[in-house]
């Protein structure tokens, strides 16, 4: 059927517009907006403004909004299949979190159309590297150490270390060091410039420990109610920016290290012992995620290992 109608549909985003995530979707949008002519135009309401991310999902299952971005691992108590990116130490490095997409794609897709939603493409954050006042040589420097936690994972991680897990949230990152409430943290190299780690720490180890995933999904209705063209430019709007931003968190990361090191830290890799250590963890933690996410989780494994 040939409709000259033109549609809108809302995008509520979880980050701020200036976030390089964000950006990326706001391109993607208009891409989509010149390959159909004008006939659907997405209208991106960055920073949570339309709905918190805790919302977004149920928002666009139920089509109060028909396509939307979530972090993935935010939604890991509905299901685990949404947390594996979060899993330290199970695909560390950019290859190696690819490959863990390419593994996760299917199994995810299949989940998600349950609830009447389909995949469109992921954005991923730069690797998480270990924060900490003093050098680590090995886990026996982080014994009893306050380490910061941010979900169950990270929680679990500080346990495995020998560290203490102590929960701090984003805005208080920097209060909770300059006061010793924690000591050391695992995270972006980003997010270590956006709260400028150096007022309060010396050494940041590139541990690329995980690549945490946005998810950009569509409304499974809304999407067949559009005309076959108009799909197609979606799903090739999708590829292109899957691939850019790809991209370009490759670049923000290893500006984000430059930045830190630039300001006084001592940016390093980690020693062979250190990382010998985190991968035991990652194993038993990978485990650990197989037992929770049951024959789902067992097939995406075998599918990143295989590869």
């Amino acid at each position: 059927s040939f409709s000259v109608q033109a549609q809108n549909w809302d995008m509520p985003t979880p980050y701020p517009e200036g976030n390089y995530l964000t950006q990326n979707v706001i391109q993607f949008a208009e891409e989509v907006a010149e390959l159909t002519d004008g006939r659907l135009t997405i209208t991106v309401h960055a920073g949570a403004s339309l709905f918190r991310m805790p919302e977004i999902k149920r928002a666009v299952r139920t089509g109060q909004a028909q396509i939307g971005e979530i972090l993935l691992s935010a939604y890991g108590n509905e299901n685990a299949i949404f947390e594996v990116d979060g899993v330290p130490f199970l695909a560390a490095g950019f290859d190696n979190a690819e490959k863990l997409w390419e593994a996760q794609r299917p199994i995810l897709e299949e989940v998600l159309a349950e609830e009447g939603l389909k995949v469109l493409f992921t954005g991923v954050w730069p690797g998480q590297g270990l924060y900490n006042q003093e050098a680590v040589n090995s886990l026996a420097d982080l014994q009893g150490s306050p380490f910061r936690a941010y979900n169950a994972a990270t929680s679990r991680l500080a346990e495995l270390m020998g560290a203490v897990p102590t929960t701090v949230q984003y805005a208080e990152v920097p209060q909770a060091f300059s006061t010793g409430v924690v000591r050391s943290m695992l995270t972006s190299a980003t997010t270590g410039v956006d709260v400028q780690a150096w007022d309060f720490l010396e050494y940041y180890y590139s541990t690329d420990a995980m690549h945490p995933k946005n998810l950009v999904f569509v409304n499974q209705r809304a999407f067949d109610a559009l005309d076959a063209d108009i799909q197609e430019a979606v799903l090739t709007a999708a590829a292109n920016a899957e691939a850019r931003v790809w991209a370009q968190a490759r670049e923000e990361g290893a500006k984000a290290e430059a930045e830190l090191a630039a300001n006084g830290m001592n940016v390093l890799e980690p020693s062979a012992a250190l990382l010998e250590e985190f991968e035991a963890i990652g194993a038993q933690m990978t485990q650990e995620w197989i037992e929770n996410a049951g024959e789902r989780g067992q097939r995406l494994i075998d599918a990143f290992e295989a590869m």
